[in-house]
């Protein structure tokens, strides 16, 4: 079992930014793969990068592209998204997953809440 804690949320206006870290704790070798998503109230959860922890490769959704930064911290464990020019639209609770790929996601964190103010 893996267990995924996410800190780092918070309120910042319109072109802010903010850090959200991932913590993995358990069996931290039985996942490869790692990602952000993000499910805003009454919308479905969307994926907002993902990242591939042996080669580094990233993925980012479109709507987030040059604004949101996933990097890995591989001694410690921790994912971190860093996210700039926030947009009211970021509103949502982020959560962290890790599995195999994006159709083999085995674990989820509990989320932690962004709230960007015009």
């Amino acid at each position: 079992q893996v267990q995924l804690v996410e800190s780092g949320g918070g309120s910042v206006q319109s072109g802010g930014s903010l850090s959200l870290s991932c913590v993995a704790s358990g069996d931290t070798y039985n996942y490869e793969w790692v990602a952000w998503f993000r499910q805003a109230p009454g919308k479905e959860r969307e994926g907002v990068a993902s990242l591939y922890i042996s080669n580094g490769l990233a993925y980012y959704a479109d709507s987030v592209k040059g604004r949101f930064t996933i990097s890995q911290d591989i001694a410690e464990n921790t994912v971190h998204l860093r996210m700039n020019s926030l947009k009211p639209e970021d509103t949502a609770m982020y959560y962290c997953a890790a599995g195999w790929g994006p159709a083999v996601i085995k674990y989820w964190g509990q989320g932690t809440q962004v709230t960007v103010s015009s």
